[in-house]
């Protein structure tokens, strides 16, 4: 009995140092985290010494986006940011976000010259974006264009009769959820719905036709939802020229005076939580808080292949 009772006694000993590595260990890797976290997204810019031309890359799916706005508000009151390079890679997003993107630019604007430099993909919300700089780069092979908005819903009425279900729906008003996908779509919703598409499509015209002082009619020829190369976009005047970094600093040395001396630094979001639990699955291989679902509520403008004919 006094063996077995000592047994017990190491036994929790054992588990209870094991509980406490344990712990000091993920303590120490959060910590690390933290610590590269901070480093590797650092953006103290002024404290680089000197003026500079900053860069920022906007890529994948465009939605409202907190830190990036903060992030262009810093650079555009930073005395030392004599001009800005944004790398923008994306099929687009949503409408709102495009939006959001040109009047950021456009802010950032009034107190330095921006240049975008679309570099694999830059279509719909993206370009929509990219309109807010003051001069526009891309490669031969860029993609872009897919000037449009849309939006999509499915109608599963038929199916739903085939499963013996009855939706229930209770609104305010004939409209309210349209377009719904319990029952078909009339007439006169799909109406009211293509006025919503019609006039956010009207603005993104009105944006190229604004900065890219193009004629109405012509831009709307172009504007029918087909993507471009970036070949066929600058000789269609949708840029500036083919290019990347090197040919949007000489765009800047030449037409805005900035200095051919100054280096290039590259400005990123603060450190958030999210950055932390990615660096923390990176070191620990332990997928904390999954989450591989991105949402894109309201208008979309955005391009990708159809799987329709």
């Amino acid at each position: 009995m006094t063996t077995n009772a000592d047994l017990l006694i190491d036994r929790k000993r054992l588990k209870s140092r094991l509980m406490l590595w344990r712990t000091l260990a993920l303590a120490a890797v959060f910590g690390g985290a933290v610590l590269y976290s901070g480093q590797f997204n650092k953006r103290s810019a002024g404290a680089v010494g000197g003026d500079y031309i900053a860069q920022i890359t906007i890529d994948g799916t465009l939605e409202s986006n907190d830190e990036r706005d903060e992030m262009l508000k810093e650079i555009a009151d930073d005395k030392h940011a004599r001009a800005l390079i944004v790398r923008m890679d994306s099929p687009g997003g949503t409408a709102v976000a495009g939006e959001e993107i040109f009047l950021q630019l456009r802010k950032v604007g009034t107190k330095k010259p921006v240049v975008t430099v679309m570099r694999t993909l830059c279509a719909s919300a993206c370009y929509m974006g990219a309109l807010g700089s003051d001069s526009i780069f891309a490669r031969e092979g860029t993609l872009t264009g897919s000037i449009g908005v849309l939006l999509q819903s499915i109608e599963v009425s038929r199916l739903i009769d085939k499963l013996g279900i009855t939706p229930i729906t209770i609104k305010s008003g004939k409209f309210k959820d349209s377009p719904s996908f319990g029952e078909p779509l009339t007439d006169e919703q799909r109406e009211v719905v293509q006025t919503v598409v019609t006039d956010a499509y009207n603005h993104f015209v009105r944006l190229i036709v604004e900065r890219r002082k193009m004629n109405e009619a012509h831009v709307r020829t172009l504007a029918d939802g087909r993507i471009y190369t970036g070949t066929q976009a600058a000789s269609l005047k949708l840029i500036d020229g083919i290019g990347g970094n090197e040919e949007a600093i000489a765009w800047l040395v030449k037409n805005r005076k900035i200095s051919p001396k100054l280096g290039v630094k590259e400005i990123e979001p603060d450190p958030q939580i999210r950055s932390l639990v990615e660096v923390l699955r990176q070191s620990t291989g332990i997928k904390f808080l999954e989450n591989n679902t991105v949402g894109l509520d309201g208008l979309v403008s955005i391009w990708h292949p159809s799987l329709t004919q």
